[in-house]
């Protein structure tokens, strides 16, 4: 870090510190996704009923400064990280809603409610139950630290399932209180989840109305990364076979973890295949898509809620589950569609999903029993509900 960030750091610390002195503003929430990158997941849709069902709230967004010009328009109150105004108005919030960590050393005021949504049911290991951290920039100590003492900041956690619930305890040494009412941001899996509002989403995409979408959507890879926070996609499926095989009937939308920054050239794969990195939304990429090709990210949990294929192009999962990160069950016994290491298995699955039909009636119902139950369209009214009641208390 060079001098001049360290001397910004600093003030902006100081500032902080200050402000948290002054008085709680009441009625008022700062949101925030995956470090202020997006307008998107669990708190976009907390922020989205509150804006609908409680005007007198003073809702403000947080965003990373270099996507604020892009983003800004979607909200009343955007507010540029780290500048004044956001630290005044965060120093000072009576909820802070976010789905990741917060910097090292933000730590909330005496009468700020610290709410984490977290953004996923695990599959991969988590915090503390990660056994040797890969990642640059740290060692596995700092990592697991860093973590839990993040944890110990928040207030309440909320968990999608019961499954979740016990992750979290122990994966983020966690033991203030945890709500379990399923993800807001899954609400628009059922209240969206008809013609109209699929063509409309597909016209906002500008992908053909008549081609069939398929969403590949993988994580990210621990070791394989440009520099601290900056990770490669090293895509391993095989486009060009795609294309030659499938694009007379389907479309390809590629969905980049949020912190990978590699580039993604679809130059020649025009009309075919779709880079929606940037597209804020991955639950509407989910209501356009008819078959889901993931690895390990969690998108596979929240996907089940639409009973739809999905097939797992898992190439490296002996590194990924025995070097990497390890898993939290056996996912070559409990995943929810097909295992497959290569472009030309994932063509397979693809025509017998043809064959067999694109809704899934008769679901993997332990799966759906153990990851979506709670889900039903109202997760963020229930949300609400809770903290506004605990307010009052």
């Amino acid at each position: 870090m060079s001098v001049l960030r360290k001397v910004a750091l600093s003030i902006i610390r100081l500032l902080f510190n200050l402000f948290k002195e002054l008085p709680t503003r009441k009625k008022t929430i700062m949101f925030e996704s995956f470090l202020g990158k997006q307008f998107s997941d669990n708190p976009k849709a907390i922020y989205i009923y509150m804006k609908n069902h409680y005007p007198e709230y003073k809702l403000y967004w947080s965003f990373d400064r270099r996507v604020y010009p892009s983003l800004k328009q979607g909200v009343e109150r955007p507010l540029s990280r780290f500048n004044l105004r956001w630290i005044y108005v965060m120093a000072r919030a009576e909820f802070w809603i976010t789905n990741s960590r917060m910097p090292y050393w933000v730590s909330n005021a005496k009468g700020t409610t610290y709410i984490q949504t977290w953004h996923g049911t695990p599959l991969k290991k988590l915090g503390v139950d990660i056994i040797e951290v890969h990642m640059p920039g740290t060692t596995t100590e700092k990592y697991k630290s860093y973590f839990t003492d993040e944890a110990k900041k928040w207030d309440i956690l909320v968990s999608p399932n019961g499954y979740s619930t016990n992750v979290f305890k122990r994966a983020f040494q966690y033991d203030n209180q945890i709500i379990e009412i399923g993800y807001p941001r899954n609400d628009i899996l059922y209240n969206k989840n008809n013609k109209d509002d699929i063509l409309r989403l597909k016209q906002t995409l500008n992908i053909p109305k008549n081609r069939k979408v398929i969403l590949y959507a993988p994580t990210w890879r621990d070791n394989d990364f440009y520099t601290v926070g900056n990770y490669k996609l090293n895509l391993q499926l095989d486009l060009e076979k795609m294309q030659e095989q499938l694009r007379n009937n389907y479309v390809v939308l590629i969905r980049a973890h949020y912190l990978v920054s590699e580039y993604i050239d679809l130059t020649p794969f025009k009309n075919f295949a779709y880079n929606v990195s940037l597209y804020d939304d991955i639950n509407e990429l989910y209501l356009v898509s008819d078959i889901l090709i993931t690895d390990y990210s969690s998108v596979f949990f929240d996907y089940a809620n639409l009973k739809r294929p999905m097939i797992f192009f898992t190439y490296d999962i002996e590194e990924y589950r025995d070097e990497l990160r390890g898993f939290y069950f056996n996912l070559e016994k409990k995943a929810p569609g097909p295992l497959v290491k290569t472009t030309d298995e994932v063509i397979q699955e693809i025509r017998r999903i043809e064959v067999e039909g694109y809704a899934i009636d008769a679901y993997n119902d332990q799966f759906y029993n153990d990851f979506c139950s709670l889900e039903d369209g109202e997760a963020s009214k229930r949300f609400v509900e809770y903290i506004l009641k605990k307010r009052q208390r």
